[in-house]
């Protein structure tokens, strides 16, 4: 096999686009996470702390502050980021289990109309085979 068809089959495996489509879509994701934590939380935030005033806060050369900023940002947007795919996302498949209904356990046999397991292919209480 030549070097150009095993990187054509190392590329259309299914898990490198799998991979590729995750990243473009992480990035997509991560922009609107950003822009919910920038235009809604952060104004809440700022009634909280004085608006980037502690931020550039200075330790001797070092930027204390920025440190700060950057790590109260991170904690917002995993906050966010839980809420909304951890637990939204979690309540919506739990839910959508409890609608659908478990498949019954037993089905009656046509003979002598006595409950047989699902799976049985012949009835316990008569011997006559089930569809």
């Amino acid at each position: 096999m030549s070097f150009k068809d095993e990187f054509k089959a190392f590329i259309m495996k299914g898990n490198v686009v799998d991979l590729a489509v995750a990243v473009v879509i992480g990035g997509a994701f991560g922009k609107i996470v950003s822009a919910f934590v920038e235009g809604l939380v952060m104004p809440l935030v700022s009634y909280v702390l004085p608006k980037g005033e502690w931020q550039g806060f200075m330790l001797g050369k070092f930027a204390v502050g920025k440190v700060l900023g950057a790590t109260v940002d991170f904690m917002i947007i995993a906050l966010v980021i839980f809420l909304v795919l951890v637990k939204g996302l979690g309540a919506l498949a739990r839910k959508q289990e409890e609608e659908t209904p478990a498949p019954p356990a037993t089905k009656e046999c046509p003979a002598c109309l006595e409950a047989v397991p699902a799976a049985a292919r012949r009835c316990k209480h008569c011997t006559s085979e089930l569809a």
